[in-house]
């Protein structure tokens, strides 16, 4: 018998993939969404008793197929709509005949370029959206990301996140944006915004920001594939680069980040015989070729700091000076005060722990759990206790995710039952990661 959970784990893993295949052929972001999303509630009613499809994908693709007919029959009137309705079934039918095999949809087929996904993503990005509206429309329709979690990556409230994807949809559908990747010409001004919504995915997967799990490999892996999309496309562009192999040294620590019961393992704490050695070398190979391209932007700046990380056989041999001055260019490209906090990480470690700690009193960053976190992490080494046990406190009233709130608890209780002592090295990341 399969477990609501398991249905859960599928909507997320499946959600991006099939609201991409339902656009391409329903023409309507709305209609593919609520076909979907039936198509789920199905899945929940019948699932538990019935058991697991051969291909849940699949099933989940069909089923939004049919939910999609027989919402627009249910809703035609006259025989011009009960024509398009048959129209739409054939076109439906020929669609997906080409993603869809066998009686349950065995497999689905995924082209190299020609990807539906992508073709979203690119919808999603157009320049008639702002920045905000489509990062947070492709996390919501290719990541399958709650409207709280996008609003956590954001830092904004929920009902202002809420808002600004039905103003995203509703300027789609009245502006005809076309669902399509765009020519060569226009590529290039929409690659910024594609960029960081793979990041922010890539991201959502790397350090969930609610349930119960530090990571959501689904997350991760979805991101890593679409940053090998965009360099296919686009195989001359350095940023595209750096951000591929940017995903790629921080997935490298995939295993030695969580413990076997599920907690959360800093970067100084981490076995790094556990790190994937194939992954950190194709990694270093496009931070090379970057290199040579000669044209730095931030997502290689990124790439080449975790390539530093991934240098060090042991935490101790981290080059902090090196990392500190890839940060000192990073933040002039990128001033941001997530940059600046990450940057008095780094500074704490060269300096120490007062300069990284006057270094971080100096951002706005009062909603942001881990500006709390780092803060105790720094009050923690500069001995002052009480003041470091509030700000783990501050952390933790501000993260949703399971695994972060018991290495907070855990940080607390020994700030509270023990002497205080040295604390190891950061990574330069607020994630310790």
């Amino acid at each position: 018998m399969i477990h609501i959970s398991e249905i859960g784990q599928i909507f997320r893993e499946e959600y991006g993939r099939s609201v991409a295949i339902l656009v391409r052929v329903l023409g309507s972001i709305d209609a593919a969404e609520d076909a979907v999303q039936d198509a789920f509630t199905e899945a929940v009613a019948r699932w538990p008793a019935a058991g697991l499809p051969p291909s849940p994908a699949g099933w989940i693709i069909t089923t939004a197929r049919n939910r999609a007919i027989d919402r627009l029959r249910r809703e035609a009137t006259g025989r011009e709509k009960i024509a398009q309705a048959a129209l739409l079934d054939g076109e439906l039918q020929g669609g997906l005949h080409g993603w869809l095999h066998g009686d349950e949809a065995e497999g689905i087929e995924v082209d190299s370029v020609d990807d539906n996904q992508l073709r979203l993503i690119f919808t999603c990005c157009h320049p008639a959206l702002n920045r905000a509206a489509q990062v947070a429309l492709t996390l919501k329709l290719l990541g399958g990301l709650t409207t709280g979690e996008i609003a956590h990556a954001f830092l904004v409230p929920e009902p202002t996140m809420a808002q600004r994807l039905v103003r995203a949809k509703g300027k789609i559908r009245d502006a005809h944006i076309p669902y399509r990747v765009p020519t060569e010409a226009e590529l290039r001004e929409r690659l910024k915004s594609v960029l960081a919504v793979i990041y922010l995915v890539f991201n959502e997967g790397y350090a969930a920001s609610s349930g119960a799990g530090l990571v959501r490999e689904d997350l991760c892996r979805e991101a890593i594939r679409l940053g090998r999309l965009i360099m296919e496309l686009m195989p001359d562009e350095p940023e595209a680069k750096g951000l591929l192999a940017l995903m790629l040294l921080l997935d490298a620590r995939r295993a030695a980040r969580t413990s076997p019961d599920g907690g959360l393992v800093r970067l100084a704490d981490q076995d790094r015989s556990l790190w994937d050695t194939g992954l950190i070398a194709e990694g270093h190979r496009l931070v090379r070729e970057c290199l040579k391209l000669n044209q730095p932007g931030p997502y290689q700046l990124q790439a080449a700091i975790n390539a530093v990380h991934s240098d060090a056989a042991h935490p101790a041999s981290t080059d902090w000076r090196q990392i500190l001055a890839l940060y000192g260019q990073l933040i002039a490209m990128e001033p941001t005060p997530v940059v600046a906090l990450n940057r008095a990480v780094v500074l704490a470690e060269v300096e120490g722990p007062a300069a990284g700690l006057a270094a971080v009193d100096l951002l706005e960053l009062g909603n942001y759990y881990l500006f709390h976190a780092v803060r105790a992490e720094l009050l923690r080494r500069l001995g002052r206790n009480d003041e470091a046990v509030a700000a783990y406190r501050a952390a933790r009233e501000r993260t949703d995710n399971g695994a972060e709130r018991d290495f907070l608890e855990a940080r607390i209780r020994a700030l509270t039952t023990t002497a205080p002592g040295p604390a190891a090295p950061t990574s330069g990341d607020p994630h310790g990661r």
